[in-house]
């Protein structure tokens, strides 16, 4: 966004304040009652079992990490594909796919109307024990590189450096046609500027972040066009029926090589794009460890699996 915009958005958003205007848009979506709204149901983690994970990371040198969305539940960030819990369980809804994003303005439209409701919400997530246990093994030297499917950010503001956003971000916008990019915080302001007497009461929360809003909320929603070129604005994000980029996926099979074990947390792995760095890891014969509620695509492959919550069990690791 160029100086002139900026300044413009800032000033229209300080005459609001000044005038006591409201809110663009309300957002109702009740916040759940604790923690742990959206994660399945486990018994707590016995002895045993944190001693076996403790051992397994020991052996461990060169750690390679994945992630899943059972790994942010502890946020509060809804998941799709928890028992009972996961959206998937609770809804029929089914997450916006990419073909559909390219080719329809009204797809488009309706995606960022939720999206932009859902935005204060989403982006006040904090990072749980485990992402933080993560930032920690990465400090100590014990984790060597940390991939995440995961599009909230949330191990950025744990602090990890040494780490890969497989499917991108939440908190990135580009342009489909120059590639120019921008934080999704400055679009959320061209979003109040274009949208400047919309009013919309959200329901629910997704996992990627947009809400649930009926037709009739969304159809006088503006979207704005890119600065740069006026070119349709996306997410930095694979949405669903997208691939990852060969570039990235070659990176992280080079970190995977660098590595002498993989431990898997809070993800089912039915997505091809992170299950099959679990088929070459097998392959390397490399030990894997999973740490998730419920079954794995991955399972027959580990040597340790453990159904515990990933923010229970983590922090009890020891780090040497």
């Amino acid at each position: 966004m160029n100086t002139s915009v900026s300044n413009t958005l800032k000033a229209i958003k300080g005459c609001r304040f000044l005038l006591g205007l409201q809110p663009l848009y309300s957002y109702s979506t009740a916040k759940p009652a604790q923690a742990l709204a959206f994660v399945p149901a486990s018994p707590p983690p016995e002895p045993l079992e944190v001693k076996k994970l403790q051992d397994f990371i020991f052996s461990s040198q060169r750690l390679f990490v994945i992630t899943g969305a059972g790994i942010s539940t502890e946020s509060g960030i809804p998941d799709y594909r928890s028992e009972g819990v996961g959206l998937y369980a609770r809804t029929d809804r089914r997450p916006i796919q990419h073909a559909e994003f390219l080719r329809s303005s009204r797809a488009r439209q309706r995606y960022w109307a939720r999206n932009f409701a859902g935005w204060p919400q989403f982006s006040s997530y904090q990072p749980n024990a485990a992402h933080l246990a993560l930032r920690k093994w990465e400090l100590l030297g014990k984790l060597h590189w940390l991939v995440t499917q995961n599009v909230d950010a949330l191990h950025v503001k744990a602090g990890s450096q040494q780490l890969t956003e497989l499917h991108g971000s939440t908190h990135r916008v580009l342009c489909l046609s120059c590639g120019e990019q921008m934080p999704r915080a400055e679009l959320q302001e061209l979003f109040e500027a274009l949208n400047p007497t919309w009013r919309a009461e959200a329901h629910g929360v997704a996992p990627d972040g947009d809400v649930f809003l009926t037709e009739e909320q969304v159809q006088n929603f503006h979207v704005p066009s890119c600065n740069k070129c006026g070119g349709h604005l996306k997410p930095d994000l694979t949405f669903f029926g997208d691939t990852v980029s060969k570039e990235k996926v070659d990176f992280v099979y080079q970190r995977l090589a660098e590595s002498d074990s993989v431990l898997m947390v809070g993800s089912s792995l039915q997505v091809y794009s992170a299950y099959k760095f679990a088929l070459a890891a097998h392959d390397r014969k490399l030990p894997i460890a999973i740490v998730n509620i419920g079954p794995t695509r991955s399972d027959p492959l580990a040597v340790l699996k453990l159904n515990s919550r990933c923010g229970e069990l983590l922090p009890l690791i020891v780090i040497q």
